[in-house]
């Protein structure tokens, strides 16, 4: 059955106002939609942009009465959003994503144990409910592994590499403070070459885009550049995204999700995580694709055809990270910034510098490949030269 369309005046809701979700905004203010913005901090970007602002918390009853008999349609930036929540406003608009696949990727044990079920490639893995079962997942595991809470945690937070049996002390000890009922998974530690991401689009239809294969690059667990297309042979890149679309479509998903995947040392490829939403690693569509990321969610949100995924150039985005975003907002930083040919910076507005907080991107363009990645070299240069 066709997904009836929404046409440009409707009103679609966001749950989240981060930087994605005024992206999300811009993009559909340009298409001639409407945005409301439920997010309790009233800070967050996206209410800047937004036709409707909602700041209070999300159990509360009459703002979600208000939210859904004002959007046509829902969506989400923030894969944290309460899926109970997602569940009610299913009830009564257009969801996407739905609650169900919500449900399974906001928990990292069900996301693993769903895609293993599906034999989808994954690292090996167990589930840790108490700290007493943490030794036991080594044992079964070995050393090196990688603990994780099942659910919430992002940027590095809530993980721990455990590399000897003191790091195993340690957490344990960790464990035991936590509150009960908290979960936790431990991971294989994967030897990678590379960290890959692919964005797959897939509409109510069963209508799918596969976006090129990106290269991401991490510092302390937060994502600090990303390459497009990947430095990869073009059967790997093919293989990628056959991999990260077998695993939307095994969930049925509706929206814009990002696979995150580790090319190994022996060269086989392992879905990390799955992100139901628009992703950091993609913002690079903003500037070198002839449809974002963003104008895709509003697409699949409002029942429309998806885009083409078509890479009009090489890029190199690189994120500004907390005091990183100093070196572009003085006279001198923005100067040089906008003399660099191909450069286009994106700031999200927000108020409070934060160490580990993003405050906005640099989309480095070329014509080759390797032109993108000096540029991008030399920029982050200046932001580890000592101030």
């Amino acid at each position: 059955m066709t997904t009836p369309i929404l046409e440009p005046g409707s009103i679609l809701g966001v749950l989240g106002g981060g930087q994605l979700g005024a992206m999300f905004a811009t993009a559909a203010r340009r298409m001639g939609y409407r945005v409301a913005v439920w997010d309790p901090d009233p800070d967050a970007p996206a209410h800047q942009l937004a036709a409707h602002s909602y700041t209070t918390p999300f159990p509360d009853t009459t703002s979600r009465e208000r939210f859904a008999s004002l959007a046509h349609a829902v969506t989400l930036e923030w894969e944290n959003v309460p899926a109970e929540l997602c569940g009610w406003l299913e009830e009564r608009s257009r969801m996407t994503p739905s609650s169900a696949v919500l449900r399974t990727l906001q928990d990292r044990i069900e996301q693993k144990q769903f895609l293993s079920s599906r034999l989808l490639s994954v690292p090996s893995f167990a589930a840790v409910e108490s700290a007493s079962q943490l030794k036991l997942a080594v044992d079964h595991l070995g050393l090196p592994v990688v603990c994780k809470t099942a659910k919430s945690g992002y940027d590095g937070k809530g993980q721990w590499i455990l590399r000897s049996p003191s790091d195993v002390k340690l957490v344990e000890t960790i464990l035991e403070q936590t509150k009960t009922g908290q979960r936790w998974i431990v991971e294989q530690f994967v030897r990678f070459v590379r960290e890959l991401s692919v964005l797959v689009v897939r509409n109510e239809n069963g209508e799918s885009r596969v976006y090129p294969v990106a290269e991401n690059q991490h510092e302390q667990g937060i994502l600090r550049d990303t390459l497009v297309p990947a430095s990869i042979a073009a059967g790997v890149a093919e293989q990628a995204q056959e991999l990260a679309l077998q695993a939307i479509e095994a969930l049925q998903g509706v929206g814009v999700f990002c696979v995150e995947l580790f090319h190994t040392e022996e060269g086989s490829l392992l879905i990390n995580e799955i992100a139901p939403r628009p992703h950091n690693s993609g913002h690079y569509t903003l500037d070198v694709c002839t449809v974002s990321q963003f104008e895709q969610q509003v697409r699949v949100t409002c029942g429309l055809p998806p885009g083409e995924v078509r890479l009009l150039s090489p890029a190199v985005m690189v994120n500004l990270i907390g005091e990183d975003v100093r070196s572009v907002m003085s006279a001198a930083g923005c100067s040089a910034l906008y003399s660099t040919s191909g450069a286009v910076l994106h700031l999200y507005g927000k108020p409070m510098i934060r160490p580990g907080r993003k405050m906005g991107h640099v989309t480095f363009t070329a014509p080759q490949k390797e032109m993108a990645i000096a540029t991008s070299q030399r920029f982050i240069a200046t932001l580890r030269r000592p101030v």
